[in-house]
């Protein structure tokens, strides 16, 4: 086993190996290999198609009317679409923030995750991502053989960040939501993951336990889209780690069967 798998398996608290209790010790160095390929059977692939209307605001909130500029969003190329949101101002995050964040990585690629909202390092830097919770999804990443940027592109749900990190409030999703639904639109993924439950509630259009959505496979207007934890929690909660290497090797799986 290399240093790289060893910080991969460290990092999701697979490291280090059980070994019996009445096995020999070694006497001398050996060399341990393990596959860290993600397993064939991790979950049950079930399908599970939602017809999903574009929600404005999170669901049981008071609905919010987009702002004037989303007008012609639809025809937006990514030159465009990035002015817009440079130069947004639909909500009252811009006011507190530095700067906004767009996404960054391969705008074909094949895998799209998508976050919550800037933290203070990406405010500084303009990239999603990029603090210890990006480190830590980077480490995700290499753990299923992608690499940021390499046919993996990272959004957030918003592109300004909330003030102290709070939870996007439902006006704010609302307003920034047509960007991301641009976003999606013109990278056309072949999957989706949404990291954290704001994400998830913005992609669903609908309400629910992080618990109750993973392991299946949703649909975002015919996109398969996988539930799973943001790597923000996962450094709160590293027990939970393991729960997320199921479901990244279950988004593997699921598109590998596309």
């Amino acid at each position: 086993m290399n240093i790289q798998d060893e910080a991969i398996l460290r990092e999701f608290n697979l490291f280090p190996l059980w070994v019996r209790r009445d096995a020999p010790l070694p006497t001398n160095t050996v060399t341990v290999t393990i596959q860290v390929n993600a397993p064939t059977e991790s979950f049950a692939v079930k399908s599970k198609v939602e017809t999903l209307a574009i929600p404005t605001v999170i669901p049981g909130q008071q609905e919010v009317e987009p702002a004037p500029e989303y007008a012609n969003i639809d025809a937006a190329d990514w030159p465009a679409l990035k002015q817009q949101v440079h130069d947004c101002t639909s909500c009252k995050l811009r006011a507190t923030c530095t700067q906004t964040v767009f996404g960054v990585g391969d705008e074909k690629a094949e895998w799209m995750f998508v976050g919550e909202g800037p933290g203070a390092d990406e405010d500084a830097q303009g990239e999603p991502f990029v603090g210890q919770a990006g480190k830590l999804l980077d480490n995700m990443l290499a753990s299923i053989k992608l690499k940021r940027g390499n046919n993996v592109y990272i959004a957030n749900v918003v592109k300004c960040r909330p003030p102290n990190n709070r939870t996007p409030e439902p006006e704010e999703v609302a307003q920034c939501w047509p960007y991301l639904q641009r976003q999606i639109a013109l990278i056309k993924p072949k999957l989706i993951v949404a990291l954290g439950k704001t994400a998830a509630t913005a992609l669903l259009g609908r309400d629910a336990t992080l618990g109750s959505l993973r392991g299946t496979v949703h649909q975002y207007q015919g996109i398969p889209l996988i539930i799973t934890y943001h790597p923000a929690y996962l450094l709160r909660s590293p027990v939970e780690k393991a729960k997320a290497w199921q479901d990244l090797c279950f988004a593997v799986n699921v598109l590998s069967a596309r």
